[in-house]
């Protein structure tokens, strides 16, 4: 995963990361979320989804404390970051921004 997770991030596609786990409650809040803002964006960017408990050094290098934390990249660079459940107009809008 941390090969490819890389690649990912590297991409001149916009790649947000939602940082979750399967115990979360606020992440399963997050999800439906998310998945609004996926078919509004297309393939214009892509979301992904690390399991911090199955990715953890993945999840460390990022400084994730807490979940769902979502963290924006294009080409390799983070270009915004929030934890704690972040509405569609947010995310929309940062996406947007980075298209």
């Amino acid at each position: 995963m941390k090969a490819n997770f890389n690649q990912l991030v590297a991409s001149d596609t916009p790649v947000l990361v939602d940082f979750h786990a399967e115990w979360c409650g606020p992440c399963k809040v997050q999800g439906p979320i998310l998945q609004e803002v996926a078919r509004e964006v297309g393939d214009k960017a892509r979301i992904i989804k690390i399991d911090v408990d199955k990715n953890q050094e993945i999840a460390a290098r990022y400084q994730v404390r807490g979940v769902p934390t979502l963290i924006l990249f294009k080409q390799g660079e983070i270009l915004w970051k929030t934890s704690g459940v972040a509405d569609k107009q947010q995310v929309l809008q940062h996406l947007q921004k980075n298209i």
